[in-house]
Formats: structure tokens, C-alpha cells, sequence
């Protein structure tokens, strides 16, 4: 059992703080508009959860999942974060974001950008190209025929070991991408993003991917 903050509650951080509370972690989600909106969320999550702001949600992770949008990464409480494994699921979304010139002429990733936020942090991808439902139902135990596999990408080995592991308690496998600036292989519009694959599939995808 570990000590988890959540930086964001929309779908994707909600389906993996239920994924967390069901394996008997201790989960502290925020969002930002405050804890005071996540009554309702926190009552379903029950009694491993709670809601904090940001920067408590940080202090309180042994690790930590950042899932906001891309836009706002610039507000992430960068000393709380310090030493610490960041999950980054974030996708670039000019329509949400704005148009980030950097992204926009392939120049850097989202997660390459998420690192230079946060230099004291070790982000590693994660939980990016799968829709949110799917993240607690299409998990299956390891060695199942045709078990889903997610893709990651980190500068740091160990970081690729942590998010192996977590993959695998939530039911899925993992390929590993390569370093952050390979990330873009697993980004919105590329063959690997949001489709069920299983991990020979998954390094197909990966490799017919085009900057």
C-alpha cells in the first residue's frame, strides 16, 4: 500500500483513483476548483480517499499523477513534486490548449514538456492512449492470451520498472517506447492512440508512427 496524489479529476484521473482505492492505496485527488467539488467523488472512492488541493495532493503522493491539461502545467507545485515519480497522461489538444508552437512543428512532446517543468521530478507516460472506462475493465491477469498492452516513455529506467509494475496491477502489459522525446509515437493521432492492441500490436503501431 502506498501514498498516491492525483493532480486532476477529470475521466482519467477519477478511473485510475478507483483503480488505486480498489488495490488498497492510500489516494489524495484534487482538482481546480477545490476539494470542496470532490464530495461526491470521494464518497463513491471511499475510505482510502480524500480531496486536497494540488499542492497538498502532491505532498501527500510517495509517487504522483499529473492529469490536467496541458495549459495549465505551468500551475503544478513544483517543490512538492521534487524526487519524486510524475505519471504524466497528458495528450496535446490545440482545440483545448491553445496552439503551442513547439508542439505544433514536432519540435518537443507533451511529456518532454511536463520534465522541463518540473526538473526535480522523474515523469514517466503513462495511461495516455486509453479511453478512461476502459483503464478498471479491460484489465487482465498477466500471460492472458491477447492481454492489452500501454505504452510508456521515460528518461529514467527505474521509472519504466515503477510503471511495469503499475500497468500490471491494473491488467495490462507494457512496451516501452524509449525516452521521452520518443513519445510521440503513442500521441493523439498516431496509429497507437486509443485502440485496443495487444503488445506485438502495440510495437507494430509504435513503429508505423509518422512526425
Amino acid at each position: 500500500m502506498t501514498h498516491v496524489g492525483i493532480i486532476g479529476a477529470g475521466h482519467i484521473g477519477s478511473a485510475v483513483a478507483r483503480g488505486l482505492v480498489a488495490q488498497g492505496h492510500q489516494v489524495a485527488i484534487s482538482n481546480s476548483r477545490g476539494p470542496e467539488t470532490l464530495s461526491d467523488l470521494v464518497a463513491e472512492l471511499g475510505e482510502n480517499a480524500q480531496a486536497m488541493t494540488a499542492k497538498d495532493a502532491a505532498a501527500f503522493g510517495e509517487w504522483v499523477v499529473v492529469t490536467v491539461p496541458l495549459k495549465a502545467i505551468d500551475d503544478l507545485p513544483v517543490d512538492e513534486l521534487a524526487g519524486k515519480i510524475v505519471v504524466d497522461t497528458n495528450n496535446y489538444y490545440w482545440e483545448r490548449d491553445g496552439h503551442i508552437a513547439e508542439l505544433d512543428e514536432k519540435k518537443t512532446t507533451t511529456s518532454r514538456m511536463l520534465q522541463e517543468r518540473l526538473p526535480q521530478s522523474t515523469v514517466v507516460k503513462g495511461f495516455n492512449h486509453i479511453p478512461a472506462a476502459d483503464i478498471t475493465t479491460d484489465g487482465a491477469p498477466a500471460g492472458t492470451p491477447g492481454r492489452r498492452a500501454l505504452a510508456t516513455s521515460s528518461d529514467s529506467d527505474d521509472a519504466i520498472v515503477f510503471i511495469t509494475k503499475l500497468y500490471d496491477d491494473f491488467g495490462f502489459d507494457t512496451v516501452n517506447v524509449g525516452g521521452l522525446d520518443e513519445s510521440w509515437r503513442v500521441e493523439r493521432d498516431q496509429p497507437a492512440y486509443v485502440i485496443r492492441q495487444n503488445a506485438d500490436e502495440l510495437r507494430e503501431n509504435l513503429a508505423r508512427a509518422e512526425r
